[in-house]
């Protein structure tokens, strides 16, 4: 391994019919996890120490990518073994074709290693390779390991623990209580001994991993996050965008043009309220970035507006603080570069930092729309839940996308003209 920091691309060709793929890292010390958090996938995307991140997908033509990115200066000492998975989703991979995994240096994008998978017939989950570290220096090797037992099954072998649904189990019938017997007299000699101090509780259990996604479609387009295992940390909100036909080789993670074709400029923005009354946006015209330490508890990390960055923008919701939300409206705009979302195809995914990850796709735009709702997070007062919107929307002439995203759900704010 020539380079220190270096992205493990995990790639596939989309057919009818075909699963989806997921890339997950599993971080070894003799074989095995030390813990459920040595395991970077979906769900769990960061390792704590920083070193292994799941970057996530995109999609150009009908090739998608699933990336880890790894640095290997930040590996901690005692990992000696980094297995590098892929899963599939909905089916085995001998649906899928063009599976391959390749080691991409970051700094100058330079490819130092690539395995090709072809043989693939009723594996579910799959090791492709692994990152292994021998006479101090790290190394690649394509292994191809192939499993039947789905991405569990897999993980289960090197320590993770898996939380799997539950069956219910039959009552058990409860014999009638006994009649307590009368107390017998103690002898005059008898001393009631003291009673032991209680033992100390135990600390709370680690909860196992959750490999459940959760896709929302038109007929079941809401979830509750509590439900989900979403009930604290960052929620962060992915928009991926694949170009049907204008731009072929353009594609958009985060709300945000990231090759080709600089002149597109989308924005990933939120509309707020708060259980205070107060509302505002979140975008990056204007600058209104927000905060997520302070009201308003959501937080756009920036505006790539020249495509550049291999991770575009992110916005974060903080749900530590969602006692303090009442309603968030996620949508984008089209800044520049096109005049509708027509030829536009987006996967949205909500990634909460402790939860099943939450992903849904847009309907083809059909109509001469500048701006897309995407989801909706209310509160009941305690659990928030998010609703699949995929609404396009068409400003009149004149009005802008913010008045026209404001009027259709009612947010009732004042706008003034503002620029990046």
């Amino acid at each position: 391994m020539p380079a220190q920091a270096v992205r493990v691309e995990l790639g596939w060709r989309t057919s009818p019919g075909a699963p989806d793929v997921d890339a997950s890292a599993l971080l070894l010390v003799s074989g095995k996890v030390r813990s459920d958090a040595d395991f970077v996938f979906y769900n769990q995307p960061a390792h704590a120490s920083g070193a292994v991140r799941h970057e996530g997908k995109r999609t150009a033509g009908d090739g998608v990518t699933d990336t880890l990115d790894v640095d290997l200066a930040r590996m901690e000492p005692a990992i000696d073994r980094v297995v590098v998975v892929a899963s599939a989703d909905g089916g085995t991979f001998g649906r899928v074709t063009g599976l391959y995994v390749r080691i991409v240096d970051r700094t100058n994008g330079a490819e130092i290693a690539r395995f090709e998978s072809t043989d693939a017939t009723v594996e579910t989950a799959f090791i492709l390779g692994e990152l292994y570290l021998r006479q101090g220096a790290w190394k690649f090797r394509a292994v191809g390991q192939g499993y039947d037992t789905g991405l569990g099954g897999l993980a289960t072998d090197f320590g993770i623990s898996v939380d799997e649904p539950q069956r219910p189990q039959a009552p058990q019938q409860t014999p009638p209580p006994r009649q307590p017997s009368p107390p017998r007299p103690a002898p005059a000699s008898y001393v009631t001994p003291r009673t032991a101090p209680a033992p100390p509780p135990a600390p709370p259990a680690a909860q196992p991993v959750r490999l459940t996604k959760v896709t929302l479609t038109k007929e079941t387009p809401s979830v509750s996050l509590a439900k989900q295992g979403g009930t604290s940390g960052a929620l962060r909100v992915n928009l991926n965008w694949e170009v049907r036909k204008q731009f072929k080789s353009w594609g958009a993670k985060l709300g945000r043009a990231v090759a080709m074709h600089a002149d597109l400029d989308l924005d990933l923005c939120a509309l707020y309220e708060l259980t205070d009354g107060s509302k505002g946006v979140v975008q990056a015209l204007g600058n209104a970035f927000g905060s997520l330490g302070g009201p308003p508890f959501i937080h756009l990390d920036g505006d790539d507006r020249t495509g550049a960055l291999t991770t575009g923008e992110n916005l974060t919701v903080n749900l530590d603080h969602k006692d303090r939300l009442r309603r968030v409206l996620i949508f984008v705009t089209i800044y520049e570069g096109a005049r509708s979302f027509a030829d536009l195809h987006a996967t949205v995914t909500l990634q909460p930092q402790n939860g099943a990850a939450i992903d849904f796709s847009l309907d083809e735009c059909t109509v001469p729309s500048t701006v897309c709702a995407l989801a909706l997070i209310t509160s009941d007062g305690g659990d928030l839940t998010v609703q699949r919107e995929a609404r396009y929307l068409v400003p009149q002439r004149g009005v802008s996308p913010q008045r026209t995203i404001d009027a259709a759900y009612g947010w009732g704010m004042d706008w003034t003209p503002g620029r990046k």
